[in-house]
């Protein structure tokens, strides 16, 4: 009977004890996780301070115990992982303990990183990565009355920390290094439009400004950014990165880059031992460059990729491209593609209402998308620009013409996406 490992219980995790479970019936799976929640969705998290989900909403796949039951797995909790030998195989824990198994799956995916400020107790900052992190910030919502926030870091999550915040009628400043919103998914159009849009809700935004320190007052603080200006804040938020969970690991035994150099089957450099998720670099299929791509879907791909693979199975992942979806402040935003691409601009609609949306068109046809207030059309306009990659001559089908006709594109819009520039 086969043995398995699993390090980590997100959605990586999951997928691969399911998919384990449904390619060897009769397999040992041994899950080690640090919390006793069962995998949960992080992007749901926000929705939860939000109070537009119940708690129960945040967890997709039902509470641990039906988990448990389904799959046959044992579960081991409250012991957290210190290392794994690669070479012999063997997980041990904290206090000692070594458990020692066939194959191993590493999905312990990414922690919130943020640097240490002058004069900010790092216990009396917020942050927004584990279920932890929401309920924490959720109960003091429920118990502080706070009046002003500085939120630091504009990323997708940060965003919609802003929203909620806004919603409660607290006075917030987005902060961010970065000269203007989402750099590395919106066009400089679409960015000042986005800019636009928030500070019209009441939103303060401090681009190109970066928080280097804080003055404890009474009910909260005086915080200095690095253009000169300060900041009050009684709630400040820090939204500004992630690093991935490769601690366990000896970079002697496995290659690692930022994240865990995986395969198309998701095996390390190292035999018998995989990872998925986001402590993972997988392929991204524009640039042909490994690197990490922190996607819910992604996880779930390289998870069930995984899985099938240890457990005797042939699968494969090819990887992934950089995308974003998300709705914030009435409006829907749409990244797909690397924007830093250059080729032919196209654009269709108002950028300040309905439907509008950008697209560059390269040599090799379709290599960006930004789609404004329609998140309808996503699904097609991602389907073409993976086919894309795939197949440089690819078309759009009747049936997906149809669709962006239907949501307000114009044939001859359409016809400029797919690279025929025929006046």
């Amino acid at each position: 009977m086969a043995n398995y490992g699993i390090i980590g219980f997100g959605c990586a995790g999951y997928y691969g004890a399911k998919t384990i479970r449904e390619n060897d019936p009769d397999g040992k799976i041994t899950v080690f996780s640090e919390h006793e929640y069962s995998p949960y969705n992080p992007m749901l998290t926000t929705y939860y301070v939000a109070g537009k989900i119940p708690f129960e909403g945040m967890f997709p796949f039902g509470d641990m115990a039906k988990i448990k039951e389904e799959l046959n797995l044992e579960v081991i909790t409250g012991k957290k992982v210190a290392k794994v030998d690669a070479a012999a195989k063997t997980v041990t824990v904290e206090d000692g303990e070594s458990f020692t198994f066939d194959k191993i799956l590493v999905a312990t995916g990414a922690s919130a990183f943020a640097p240490q400020f002058e004069g900010l107790d790092p216990a009396d900052a917020f942050y927004m990565r584990t279920l932890d992190d929401a309920i924490r910030l959720r109960n003091a919502l429920d118990t502080t009355e706070y009046t002003t926030a500085l939120v630091v870091g504009a990323s997708m999550v940060g965003i919609k920390v802003v929203e909620l915040l806004n919603n409660k009628g607290i006075k917030t400043t987005l902060a961010d290094m970065a000269p203007k919103m989402f750099p590395l998914a919106a066009y400089d159009s679409v960015s000042d439009e986005i800019s636009r849009r928030i500070t019209q809700k009441g939103v303060c935004l401090a681009l190109g400004s970066a928080l280097t320190s804080c003055e404890k007052r009474e009910n909260g603080y005086i915080c200095h950014m690095s253009d000169g200006s300060t900041v009050d804040a009684d709630l400040i938020v820090l939204c500004i990165g992630t690093r991935t969970n490769v601690s366990i690991l000896d970079k002697d035994q496995v290659k690692i880059n930022r994240g865990v150099i995986v395969d198309e089957n998701m095996q390390t450099s190292a035999e018998g031992i995989y990872a998925a998720g986001d402590v993972s670099e997988g392929a991204e299929l524009q640039s042909k460059d490994s690197m990490i791509i922190g996607l819910w879907a992604n996880a779930a791909h390289q998870g069930t990729t995984a899985g099938a693979n240890m457990a005797g199975a042939t699968a494969s992942f090819d990887g992934n491209f950089l995308h974003n979806i998300t709705h914030f402040m009435d409006m829907d935003f749409i990244g797909f593609g690397d924007n830093r691409l250059t080729g032919q601009v196209v654009k269709s609609g108002d950028i300040t209402k309905g439907l509008y949306v950008e697209a560059v068109i390269g040599e090799d046809g379709l290599v960006g998308v930004n789609i404004l207030d329609n998140y309808r059309i996503s699904g097609t306009v991602k389907n073409y620009l993976y086919r894309i990659m795939e197949n440089k001559t690819a078309r759009l089908s009747p049936i997906q013409k149809g669709i962006l006709i239907k949501e307000g594109l114009r044939p001859s819009f359409i016809e400029k996406m797919e690279g025929k520039f025929n006046g």
